[in-house]
């Protein structure tokens, strides 16, 4: 049998600069889009001003690129079921798409993902259609993950699918963008006007979108202020989240023209942040839980030696080398989602905490650990910590910097009354001494270091949590707890904004000769209230500094508008920073207490790093060099 196929042709289009001329705004909107929100007249006060900077500032499309490529491995287990071994940043997500799109009960599928990896935001959805499953399960092409699943099922046996690095090109990406930018001052360096109209990319299948033009709106002071935002189609796959989505892209196109225009108004440009700085909301004219960014742009300045830098551009030397200072602001959402967490004290005395969260190299299996032992009293080499399995309890997927605050405080509740559940069932119990007996019914008896003990800490009235589960009878004690934010947390959203904010600063030198770029140093002071471990959160904000980094300088993809596909599909034509690349980074934590912000006073630390940096390596550019760039990245050699 011969099968004859046609084809109707079409044009395409994978042009951004032509697709612009078709921008819209999507029926339907994205559940996290928050849309700007304009105050007083801006275009008025714009004309009116004495002083403006107007440009258009664009960002190259980016891709994630984790080392590990994304892979999936199914396994047909004896009952017919399939466990699912996933590059993904949510278990749990994975599997209701995969029951959605194959007709399979929850209970038919499971997903694994204890350790992830790299992922940035390349795994927070599955990454396949069942279009495409339907067309290759004939075949038995198991290209994607979903795909694996399909052949697995027609094949009755276990299937493993890994994409190379030339494919991890053709699924999502961070959205090419442009932002036109107009700003008006006073003399004396106040704003009076704010004009921001952005557009980033999507597919023609779907409705990407970002908070791309709303970050300058609220963080700075400004009386007129409006700004617009729409998407361009492309013959492409769809655009998608990458780290800090829309903030990493907003906040710098942003910050680099509040430099410009601090330079326009003759004025040192953390001077002019400061003297614009706004205390609240100013978009939705709405109180914050807390904002530290003015103690954050001090505290940065002074480690970085701010006060010692000429306002003049093409000022500092050495060599051949032009020498430059730059900074910028940062702001991220610090959000809170509702997590569920079960606890579980085994007969050996060991905690066990569970919930389907993921760790993506942010040190996720750590900072719950350490959650638990505060929470429960126990040491954290006696704590054991399951995640990645979407049989366990409810948890988001891994991103957006939610993790540590909504995990957290869900295994901090999980904790808490297990202790409670121990105490009231060794209250009930009639072998347990008269001191365990006396301080149980006068809540007098703690839990510290593994051991019930008594308040005053007397040492010789000491029992193990062993001997302790021994006395209740039980093999085990479990309880499950699901943090969220109630009555009292759920009006504080309604009344309060939330933010993690930083000051960004950087040296960066120029060699005159050949204009190629060397970052020398970088000091980020960044305010995100209660910081659960300096250790991992420092990490994760010196990973997000490499990566704005790479933004500002290196990563970009080149796109074949000929078929619609990104070309330079590879580590040697797609540059991110080697190690010469990277330079000295410090991170300062400035003191924030939050009690509203979530129930642990955490924010999140894991995008902030890259909203600010890459504007301030630009800023530090023009410093050196006297010259100007809109457009990032900023290529060696212009």
């Amino acid at each position: 049998m011969l099968l004859e196929v046609d084809y109707e042709r079409w044009p395409h289009n994978a042009d951004f600069e032509a697709s612009l001329h078709q921008k819209y705004m999507p029926d339907k909107t994205r559940s996290n889009y928050v849309p700007p929100k304009s105050r007083g007249n801006a275009a008025e006060a714009y004309a009116l001003s004495p002083i403006k900077v107007e440009g258009r500032y664009h960002l190259a499309p980016e891709h994630h690129n984790p080392m590990e490529m994304h892979a999936t491995t199914v396994i047909v287990e004896e009952d017919g079921t399939f466990t699912v071994w996933d590059k993904t940043q949510g278990p749990q997500s994975v599997q209701t798409y995969l029951t959605s799109a194959l007709s399979l009960s929850k209970d038919q599928i499971r997903v694994l993902n204890p350790y992830v990896g790299g992922a940035f935001g390349s795994g927070l959805r599955a990454q396949h259609n069942v279009f495409l499953a339907v067309l290759a399960v004939l075949a038995v092409l198991a290209v994607l993950a979903v795909l694996a699943v399909l052949a697995a099922k027609m094949l009755d046996r276990s299937v493993r699918v890994t994409l190379t690095r030339q494919q991890m090109f053709t699924h999502v990406f961070r959205p090419e963008a442009v932002m036109d930018i107009a700003l008006g001052a006073q003399p004396d360096g106040t704003l009076q006007s704010m004009i921001v109209n952005g557009v980033t990319d999507t597919s023609r299948f779907e409705h990407n979108m970002e908070n791309l033009v709303i970050w300058g709106l609220i963080n700075y002071k400004c009386p007129n202020a409006m700004a617009d935002y729409k998407v361009a189609p492309r013959d492409t796959y769809t655009s998608s989240d990458m780290r800090a989505p829309g903030a990493a892209t907003g906040v710098n196109l942003f910050e680099m023209a509040i430099d410009e225009m601090a330079y326009a108004c003759n004025m040192d440009p953390l001077a002019f942040r400061l003297h614009n700085y706004s205390d609240i909301d100013a978009m939705h004219d709405m109180p914050l839980t807390s904002k530290a960014l003015k103690k954050a742009m001090h505290e940065g300045a002074e480690c970085f030696g701010w006060q010692n830098r000429p306002m003049a551009p093409k000022s500092m030397r050495e060599g051949r080398e032009l020498i430059g200072w730059g900074m910028a602001t940062g702001i991220w959402d610090a959000m809170f989602s509702p997590t569920s967490a079960r606890a579980t004290l085994t007969g050996d005395g060991r905690l066990h905490i569970a919930t389907a969260a993921s760790d993506i190299g942010t040190g996720t299996y750590t900072i719950l650990a350490q959650t638990a032992s505060e929470a429960f009293g126990i040491p954290i080499e006696m704590i054991d910590i399951e995640l990645g399995d979407s049989t366990l309890p409810e948890c988001p997927t891994e991103g957006g910097s939610w993790t540590a605050a909504s995990a957290g405080a869900a295994v901090w509740l999980a904790c808490q009354s297990l202790r409670e559940k121990l105490f009231k069932v060794l209250g009930k119990s009639g072998n347990i001494s008269v001191w365990l007996t006396e301080g149980l019914s006068n809540n007098t008896t703690v839990l510290q270091d593994g051991f019930l003990q008594g308040a005053d800490g007397n040492e010789t009235l000491r029992l193990p949590l062993s001997e302790a589960m021994s006395l209740t009878g039980q093999e085990k004690l479990e309880v499950e707890e699901t943090a969220k934010p109630g009555l009292r947390g759920t009006i504080s959203q309604m009344r309060k904004a939330r933010f993690t904010h930083s000051a960004v600063f950087c040296e960066a030198r120029v060699d005159e000769e050949l204009g190629i770029v060397r970052v020398k140093r970088l000091v980020n002071a960044v305010a995100a209230g209660r910081i659960m471990n300096p250790k991992t959160a420092a990490s994760q904000v010196r990973g997000a500094m490499v990566m704005a980094t790479a933004m500002a300088l290196h990563e970009e993809s080149l796109m074949d508008e000929r078929v619609g596909r990104f070309m330079n599909h590879s580590f040697a034509e797609y540059h991110i920073p080697s190690h010469a690349d990277i330079p000295d980074m410090d991170v300062i934590f400035v003191e924030e207490q939050d009690q509203e912000v979530s129930p642990l006073g955490v924010k999140g630390v894991g995008e902030i790093g890259m909203c600010g940096t890459a504007a301030a390596i630009a800023n530090a550019i023009f410093h050196a060099t006297g010259q100007r760039h809109r457009n990032l990245p900023i290529m060696s050699g212009n």
